[in-house]
């Protein structure tokens, strides 16, 4: 697919799709999911306010847009093709990227939410990591019950984090899903290997870290080394920052710091972690990535080439820039 800009006349459809109900999903992802106005959209798309509400209005009209928004853009779905094929994954899900990071981890949220309450069903176990993008995907997780299932944290806790902590995603999660919650009663960084592995052996933490590489499901995301809420509240020490970039960190996963290529760095942080392994991680039966935006891009790409998932929710800027690369 050729390269496609910002702006909404240059937007060529795939053939067959109707170009009226693309704009107009577009659109409407910008209005209802983006926060954005008319006038930001007009100039955000290269076209005038006018052609926005006419195509807002069409789109009411038409029933297309409701609660949600009951349409797919074309251009999304043919990366989520190209990505299931070159990072062999299981699915994926591409949402439009929005004007702003808040408006793109929004857009995040509810892509990702759709996917769950597709594949969520009873009898499941349902692994659960921790940061913002998670927390968007609880806000837009609809509350229902899918019968008899289990939420369970995969990595420990933090004594002081005033956004959210591991403890309340799978409270919150338990609550709107009517799930069994169980959490990790450790927290995610001790003072050295010897204590990280005492405390893997202790029976509470033993059963929940059991449980939690047993999910039929999880849902990850991953964090750059900028301002994912491990690097803020996590690593404390500035040199440890330092030292993780020295050693070729890009991000981390449930924690655990990882190299270009998806590999564990050494560092001494890594081996101080508790939390579900990554081989452990890469065993369960469907692990959801939830991740995007221009400042992760590096993270995500080394999640997917470690193949520790096998679902990726991305936006589309970021799909494009992984599906164009050599």
């Amino acid at each position: 697919m050729g390269k496609t800009t910002q702006s909404i006349q240059s937007v060529e459809p795939e053939e067959g799709v109707d170009r009226e109900e693309e704009l107009q999903t577009r659109v409407a992802w910008h209005y209802y999911v983006g926060n954005m106005t008319q006038q930001e959209i007009a100039q955000l798309l290269g076209t005038n306010r006018v052609r926005v509400n006419r195509l807002l209005a069409a789109s009411r009209e038409s029933g297309r847009v409701r609660i949600t928004i009951d349409s797919r853009i074309a251009p999304c779905v043919a990366l989520e093709e190209q990505l299931v094929e070159r990072f062999s994954l299981q699915a994926a899900v591409v949402v439009p990227s929005g004007a702003t990071y808040e408006a793109t981890m929004a857009a995040l949220g509810i892509g990702t939410a759709n996917y769950l309450t597709q594949h969520i069903a009873a009898g499941h176990t349902i692994g659960l990591g921790w940061g913002r993008t998670i927390r968007a995907v609880l806000r837009a997780l609809p509350q229902r019950s899918y019968g008899p299932i289990s939420a369970v944290s995969m990595q420990g806790g933090l004594a002081h984090c005033p956004s959210i902590n591991t403890f309340d995603i799978v409270s919150d999660f338990a609550d709107l899903c009517h799930a069994d919650g169980y959490l990790f009663a450790a927290p995610i960084y001790v003072s050295s290997q010897k204590v990280r592995d005492v405390i893997l052996q202790e029976d509470a933490v033993r059963e929940t870290y059991d449980r939690a590489r047993g999910a039929d499901l999880a849902l990850v995301t991953a964090g750059d080394l900028t301002e994912s809420l491990v690097i803020t509240y996590g690593v404390k020490d500035p040199e440890d920052l330092r030292t993780l970039r020295k050693a070729g960190a890009v991000g981390d996963v449930l924690g655990h710091f990882v190299d270009e290529n998806g590999k564990l760095i050494n560092h001494p942080l890594n081996r101080r972690t508790v939390a579900v392994a990554l081989d452990d991680l890469r065993d369960i039966k469907q692990v959801v990535l939830a991740s995007g935006g221009a400042k992760k891009f590096f993270v995500t790409r080394a999640v997917l080439r470690g193949g520790y998932v096998s679902v990726l929710v991305t936006d589309e800027d970021t799909a494009r820039r992984l599906c164009e690369e050599p």
